[in-house]
């Protein structure tokens, strides 16, 4: 009886083991976010129907239809408010930290669009962040949940549910994946 019970014990560690082992195999295979090395060095152009700048504060508030894009990275918006440093007394060129977007945010990169009701880009960082209501939409696949974080450097973008009850999935995420069509024989 303890013999069938350690090698019982053996197999489902090395059944374990094996499972572990092709999890780790297909989380590499799995597509990389194309903003993977996004260049959050390069200049940030905006456009908008307003524009206030606030220098003494280091942040300038853009309202209205409010598009940025940075390379291949867009992002709409109805505010945003753009913190940055080095623009008091002429001292060169400010640098822009971090964008705060309000309102019906949209981020989209070639294949990839990311939607929510406030975004984050920290620039410093190399996050992006969406917050309330986020969908993230490739090709015909979605994620729905309650906060997205897009690191640039790794590519890795990560959807959280949230608390229970306070969205529609009830702090779940939610997703619909296509699946490749097979040729029948």
């Amino acid at each position: 009886m303890m013999v069938m019970r350690a090698a019982g014990i053996i197999l489902a560690l090395s059944a374990a083991a094996a499972a572990t082992a092709a999890l780790a195999q297909v989380k590499q295979e799995q597509p990389i976010s194309a903003l993977k090395g996004h260049n959050s060095n390069a200049p940030v152009d905006v456009t908008a129907d307003r524009i206030e700048v606030q220098d003494r504060a280091d942040r300038a508030i853009f309202a209205g239809n409010v598009h940025a894009v940075q390379g291949d990275l867009s992002l709409d918006t109805s505010r945003l408010t753009v913190a940055y440093s080095g623009g008091q007394g002429g001292s060169g060129n400010p640098q822009i930290h971090r964008l705060d977007a309000v309102g019906g945010v949209v981020v989209k990169s070639p294949s990839e669009t990311a939607h929510g009701d406030f975004g984050i880009y920290d620039l410093d960082r190399k996050l992006i962040t969406l917050l309330g209501n986020v969908q993230l939409v490739r090709e015909q696949n979605t994620v729905n949940g309650a906060r997205l974080v897009i690191d640039l450097d790794s590519g890795r973008a990560v959807v959280d549910g949230g608390p229970p009850g306070v969205n529609q999935s009830g702090g779940r995420v939610t997703g619909h994946f296509t699946v490749p069509q097979r040729q029948q024989k």
